[in-house]
């Protein structure tokens, strides 16, 4: 084999069938990675050996993905690889996968493969093949994310521009509404005074300077955030010693709209000057 003269990057794109996978190949291929999609289990060796040894600038940055029945046996294959292997699994709810696959009257591919008898049957046989590989992998839950939500969690994970850093996103949301499927860590803002029933502050959010002034006049909200600051401070150089690339904090307050949304931008404000922040309210509806 010809001696590579750089590492190679592969980012395996796995995850159920519905969840997104192809639309996170054609991101990927937007950010300059070489995508080679569906690759047939017979061809593994021909297409890795063509990657792995070829000093071709095309293959510097590739993405790969097969059918869920080989996926494991694919990882296993580059595990012993000298190239830079990242895994990145795409899950979404059991029921969102099921609208999902009656909206676009695809078939689920095994059906095609006579593996189930129903839908739903195939998406629940998928789910429980597959979701060992999570333990090994960057987990991306599409049920709530947009087109472009998913572009910033790649770009973030997967940029080619530069060594791989460490982002946060800091997520405001309301608990009525349901808690962020991606959160890696919850904080609940609830206890602090709700700007919701003073009469003047009801229609605005925590984007107005009135809002921000009531919430964090309060004693026991700018105690907290001290906190939670000093905590977030200490927390983020520790996963990335432990190698997360990117990490999620959701801010939650019973509608999204007021408390949360003051807490997520003073946040993003603070740790936008030590690393690379990402900000998003969700359930706020100016």
């Amino acid at each position: 084999m010809k001696q590579m003269l750089k590492r190679k990057r592969i980012i395996v794109v796995s995850g159920y069938s519905g969840a997104g996978k192809t639309v996170a190949m054609g991101i990927l291929e937007d950010m300059g990675y070489t995508v080679m999609d569906q690759i047939p289990y017979e061809l593994f060796e021909d297409v890795l050996n063509l990657i792995l040894s070829n000093d071709d600038p095309r293959f510097d940055f590739v993405a790969l993905s097969t059918e869920s029945l080989y996926m494991k046996k694919l990882i296993h294959r580059l595990s012993n690889s000298e190239a830079d292997v990242r895994v990145l699994f795409l899950e979404a709810d059991e029921d969102v996968l099921l609208s999902r696959y009656k909206a676009t009257r695809r078939t689920h591919p095994f059906l095609l493969r006579n593996l189930a008898s129903s839908l739903v049957e195939a998406i629940s046989v998928e789910i429980e093949m597959l979701s060992p590989l999570k333990e090994q992998a960057s987990v991306i839950n599409t049920t709530q994310l947009s087109n472009q939500d998913l572009t910033q969690r790649l770009q973030s994970l997967y940029g080619v521009d530069a060594l791989p850093t460490f982002s946060i996103s800091f997520v405001s949301f309301g608990f009525k509404h349901g808690i962020p499927k991606d959160a890696d860590c919850v904080f609940d803002v609830r206890f602090i005074k709700n700007p919701y029933w003073e009469e003047s502050l009801r229609k605005l959010s925590g984007n107005d300077q009135a809002v921000v002034d009531y919430v964090l006049n309060q004693a026991a909200a700018k105690e907290y955030l001290d906190h939670l600051t000093s905590f977030l401070r200490y927390s983020f150089p520790l996963y990335i010693q432990e190698g997360k690339n990117h990490f999620t904090v959701a801010i939650g307050c019973t509608g999204g709209r007021h408390r949360s949304v003051t807490f997520v931008n003073v946040l993003e404000r603070i740790f936008s000057k030590e690393y690379k922040v990402y900000k998003k309210h969700k359930d706020l509806r100016e």
